[in-house]
């Protein structure tokens, strides 16, 4: 074999890929952490209780595959849902089914039709699209895949171009609703007027619309071309977890079968899940306190402060800070996100676009870690910056 670096056996697209940068993560104790999205409470109790039960008192059920196709937890999800089990994929978080739906329907940039295809299939292009800004994860997913994408991008209103996306040419369209970061919520009456003319399939990421005042599941009946993503990470208080799922036709439900790998969800986590579902007064009085001290965060940046804050329905805040002489802009930003770290208060900053740069993404902490950043904020003010 030749003495070359092994980089060089790699194909060359991955060589130029762009790795997804996740929040950062301190290890140390101290920090206010409050850019992530993790939700500020603990799981249901029965959590704890369901990975007691499922490791034993040896230990010994962790030495058994886990069940395949996580039956049990896909009938948990389809009876929250009033769905059936056919309609339900379970994943390795959120993230794998977004990798799964890009595995399936965007092919390499290099390929042409495929030998045999019906006509309707050079209709749309080896693409997917996504709005801009919205969930950095989907060029990642693309760019592994060597394919090309059809993005979108929103102006500051945050109005969804409805035309635009039933018009574009991709295969698979990813929608984040709430929208991340901006936290904007885009309405079913909306959605149904993309799916009705869009040719290729509409995936509505909901990772965060248990906070929100609407939600797309109840369109699946009556449109095939729709895929629903949840996640357990935000309002389940599972992100350490990493379950998800898709909720979609028996025939969508199907390829993403063919394609997952047999043993996706460990047995920890299907246990875990499936306790997390069950415990609905848990979930109501976590959404409830996240709801409420958003809620009086948006009010107390919009109204008091006077800063230009998006009206989220997630669980978390994009607003964008205003200095003490009234001056916003990426570099005020940068200046407060600074400061806050300064104070071990992380928030999250996207400095690379005009659309984001002037912004902070803060997520939802509990009222004291809100009061943390309050205060903090106030002192960077004072100081002139």
């Amino acid at each position: 074999m030749s003495s070359s670096p092994l980089s060089q056996l790699a194909l060359p697209h991955v060589l130029r890929l762009h790795a997804y940068t996740p929040g950062l993560q301190p290890t140390e104790a101290g920090w206010v952490k409050l850019n992530t999205n993790e939700c500020p409470y603990p799981p249901s109790p029965r959590v704890a209780e369901a990975l007691r039960r499922e490791i034993g008192a040896d230990g010994a059920s962790l030495r058994l595959y886990p069940n395949p196709k996580s039956i049990p937890l896909r009938a948990a999800v389809a009876q929250l849902h009033g769905l059936k089990e056919e309609n339900v994929c379970i994943g390795n978080g959120s993230d794998d089914i977004l990798n799964l739906l890009v595995r399936i329907f965007c092919a390499a940039s290099t390929a042409g039709r495929p030998a045999g295809a019906p006509d309707g299939h050079a209709l749309l292009g080896a693409t997917a699209g996504w709005m801009f800004p919205s969930y950095s994860l989907y060029p990642v997913l693309v760019e592994i895949q060597d394919g090309r994408a059809a993005i979108i991008e929103f102006d500051r209103s945050m109005q969804l171009p409805l035309a635009r996306i039933a018009a574009s040419s991709a295969r698979a369209f990813f929608l984040t609703s709430p929208n991340a970061p901006t936290g904007v919520a885009f309405s079913n009456a909306d959605l149904e007027r993309v799916l009705t003319s869009f040719r290729g399939l509409l995936i509505v990421d909901e990772a965060y619309a248990p906070f929100a005042a609407e939600n797309a599941i109840p369109l699946l009946a009556r449109f095939p071309n729709l895929v629903v993503v949840r996640t357990l990470s935000k309002a389940y208080a599972l992100a350490g977890i990493r379950v998800g799922y898709a909720l979609a036709a028996p025939e969508l439900i199907g390829l993403l079968d063919r394609v997952r790998d047999s043993y996706n969800v460990n047995r920890l986590s299907q246990a875990a899940a499936i306790a997390a579902l069950g415990d609905r007064d848990h979930f109501a009085s976590i959404v409830a306190k996240v709801r409420a001290t958003r809620d009086q965060q948006l009010s107390r940046f919009s109204n008091e402060r006077g800063w230009f804050t998006y009206p989220s329905q997630a669980n978390f805040i994009f607003t964008e800070p205003r200095n003490a002489r009234g001056e916003t802009g990426l570099t005020v930003a940068k200046s407060a996100y600074d400061f806050l770290c300064s104070r071990k208060v992380l928030v999250r900053h996207f400095p690379n676009h005009a659309l984001t740069a002037s912004f902070l993404r803060i997520s939802i902490g509990t009222d004291d870690e809100m009061g943390v950043l309050q205060q903090s904020l106030d002192a960077w003010r004072q100081g002139g910056a």
